[in-house]
């Protein structure tokens, strides 16, 4: 989970996530912007925009968009789901959080989700709701949601040799959910990275997502300060990390019906991560 005070840490932007499971969505048909049930196209989808190779060829780093372009911010949900956990899953605790992912609907937010593979593979019908619904994108949380540096906030270590298996073995997890299309984006786990960790990505394509807005809502149960912190934090361009967890982050929802119109009423528009980075590539220097 992200708490509210910020930390920093070498190559990586602030945040935290924790042991506990994190999940969204609910099953449905695909909706389109208006909440309609809408089909499947059928022309192949564009290639998703990411951004060039860093320095010596590592892993790129996005944590925001242009701020001078327009007043666009993009929500993001991490669905966290460590890999050793089913047995909690099993003995009935439910970390979806249904709700959430119906109000985005009816307040016709976009939004990325960032789901682990361990989760897609628990949360099959949710994650192929979300994965098919055109309001949504799916992006990689990794499929262990193990540690890619030491000492990140008690998360258990991933080997360097074992981190490009990991992320490829989420988006095998996506496909065998239903969701064959997910975005070439990932988020590591705690918000944790250094050079070796972007080195050893760097074959995957990927483009490593971070942000700039910590929601605060790990564990927090005041939603008004959940909803000041971001609308706080926002600026144009702004990427918000927030989680879809009924359990370990329940005010939430109601954080997300409080800022939507605010927002809206500050001249914002909602984006996919995918949006700004469309803008960022083809301005690098926004």
């Amino acid at each position: 989970m992200i708490p509210s005070v910020r930390r920093g840490r070498r190559f990586t932007a602030v945040g935290a996530l924790s042991l506990a499971l994190a999940a969204c969505g609910a099953p449905g048909a695909p909706h389109s912007a208006s909440g309609a049930a809408r089909p499947a196209l059928s022309a192949a989808p564009s290639r998703p925009p990411t951004l060039a190779p860093g320095p010596a060829g590592l892993t790129p780093v996005f944590r925001n968009g242009p701020r001078a372009r327009g007043r666009t911010v993009a929500l993001t949900f991490d669905a966290d789901m460590t890999a050793g956990q089913g047995d909690r899953a099993a003995a009935g605790e439910r970390f979806d959080n249904p709700s959430l992912i119906a109000a985005l609907r009816t307040l016709q937010v976009p939004a990325t989700v960032f789901m682990t593979g361990r989760w897609a593979e628990q949360y099959p019908d949710q994650a192929r709701a979300i994965g098919r619904d055109p309001l949504f994108e799916v992006a990689n949380h990794s499929y262990s949601h193990y540690a890619f540096t030491g000492d990140c906030y008690g998360l258990p270590d991933l080997p360097a040799a074992r981190m490009r298996a990991d992320v490829e073995r989420a988006y095998a997890a996506f496909r065998a959910a239903g969701i064959p299309d997910a975005m070439p984006y990932f988020r590591f786990p705690g918000g944790c990275y250094d050079r070796a960790a972007l080195r050893a990505l760097a074959p995957a394509g990927v483009t490593a997502v971070q942000w700039d807005v910590v929601g605060g809502d790990a564990f927090a149960t005041d939603s008004g300060a959940v909803a000041r912190q971001v609308l706080d934090g926002v600026r144009p361009g702004s990427v918000v990390v927030l989680h879809c967890t009924r359990s370990a982050a329940p005010a939430t929802e109601r954080a997300v019906r409080a800022v939507v119109p605010e927002l809206r009423r500050r001249g914002y528009r909602f984006v996919k991560v995918s949006e700004l980075l469309t803008a960022v590539a083809g301005h690098p220097s926004s």
